[in-house]
Parts: C-alpha cells; sequence; structure tokens
C-alpha cells in the first residue's frame, strides 16, 4: 500500500469511529422523545385500524348521532376544521422549496 492509500484508510476509519460516537450521542439524546414517537406510532395504528375497520367506526359514528345529536354535531364540526387545517398543512408543505 503506498502512503496515500493507507492517510485514506485511515481517516476512512476515524471518520466512522467518529460517526459512531455521534450516533450513540444522539441516541441518547433522543431518548426523551421516545414518548412522544410511542404515542405518535399508537395514533398512526389507531388510524390504520379504523382504516380496516370502517364499519365499526360507521356504528360508533351513528351510535353518537343518534345519543347526542348537538354533541355530534360540535364533533363533526372540528373535525371539518380539523380536516380543513390538515389539508392546508399539506398543501403549503408540497409547495415548499426542498431544504
Amino acid at each position: 500500500m503506498n502512503s496515500a492509500t493507507l492517510e485514506l484508510a485511515l481517516k476512512k476509519q476515524r471518520l466512522q469511529i467518529a460517526s459512531a460516537g455521534l450516533r450513540d450521542e444522539f441516541g441518547r439524546c433522543a431518548a426523551g422523545l421516545a414518548p412522544v414517537f410511542s404515542g405518535a406510532d399508537c395514533v398512526v395504528e389507531g388510524a390504520r385500524w379504523a382504516r380496516r375497520n370502517p364499519q365499526i367506526v360507521a356504528a360508533a359514528t351513528v351510535a353518537l348521532i343518534v345519543a347526542r345529536p348537538k354533541r355530534a354535531w360540535r364533533w363533526a364540526r372540528r373535525a371539518f376544521f380539523g380536516w380543513q387545517a390538515w389539508h392546508k398543512l399539506s398543501d403549503f408543505l408540497e409547495r415548499r422549496p426542498a431544504a
């Protein structure tokens, strides 16, 4: 091996060791965010369940409308405004230039 190749191999090894240290440090720093990510995972799993079981969601919605129509309208209004906000945010993020 010539000296340039050896120097590049050593530099690569030093960078890999530094990168491993940074990954470990990031993992320790991000450990505080685990509950947030866990909650987000639960929400995503709930949405997947609702997509797999639309008949149960529809039955619960009908039961809510029959039992408490005023409350159902209130939740429908909230859901509608949430849906609008979600679409506006999605459109904004799609139009935003890539960083």
